[in-house]
């Protein structure tokens, strides 16, 4: 066997082997360091007294927007459920499994949160699937694509048409799709006012409900605080 052929098979079996993750167990030292030897009065609270978070944030799983780091957050101040497009499905009780309700649900009714943020971000896979999906092409994953449907709806609710109050076509939304990445928060948005405990809270004024999309390309925020207004910029 040549060298060359040496180098090409230990490549291969470089690139077929999972990669290291050992400096997440040096960050989880750090944060020990941090939060339990210099300074552990917070994690003591938290432990004796519970939480209390201000905030529920429901958030894209994408590793690249993570909301504790992106926002700052200390320990304790956001309660996080994350799924594929940061959607929240209608108000539906019945005996399936809702991770997001459910998440949904422990923090308005038991943690009373204050505020609840739906955070979604540019270049979103969750969104790309779900434009495929309603070209025909559904990715070939048991999961993904039925999830991904729910934000179909909120696209032809909040885009503007391309002309005569028509919906956009599918064609030319795939060309802008932070269109439908935001109207997807707005959707989610709507969705949220269709838990009954949650409507209660809103229009009592104890709970606010907010979207933001992130720009991965510049940094920017944008914002809404209000279901159906659209998201503006603000940083």
């Amino acid at each position: 066997m040549t060298d060359d052929t040496d180098h090409h098979a230990q490549s291969h079996v470089h690139d077929a082997s999972c990669r290291d993750i050992s400096h997440l167990i040096e960050g989880v030292r750090r944060f020990k360091a941090r939060f339990y030897e210099e300074a552990p009065s917070l994690m003591n609270r938290l432990v004796s007294e519970g939480q209390a978070p201000a905030t529920l944030m429901i958030s894209c799983s994408d590793s690249r927007v993570d909301p504790a780091i992106l926002s700052g957050a200390l320990p304790g101040e956001l309660f996080v459920v994350r799924n594929v497009a940061n959607l929240v499905p209608a108000y539906a009780p019945d005996d399936g499994l809702h991770g997001t309700g459910a998440a949904l649900e422990y923090a308005v009714r038991d943690l009373k949160v204050d505020h609840i943020v739906v955070l979604g971000h540019a270049h979103c896979g969750g969104i790309k699937a779900m434009l495929s999906t309603a070209g025909g092409e559904r990715p070939p994953r048991e999961f993904v694509g039925p999830w991904v449907e729910m934000a179909l709806n909120a696209s032809r609710l909040h885009i503007p048409g391309d002309d005569g109050g028509r919906a956009m076509s599918l064609d030319n939304l795939k060309q802008v799709p932070f269109l439908a990445e935001r109207a997807a928060i707005l959707g989610s948005l709507d969705n949220l006012m269709t838990y009954p405990w949650v409507r209660e809270r809103v229009e009592a004024g104890t709970l606010q409900v907010h979207g933001w999309w992130f720009d991965l390309d510049s940094g920017d925020l944008w914002v809404t605080d209000a279901p159906g207004t659209p998201l503006m910029p603000v940083t």
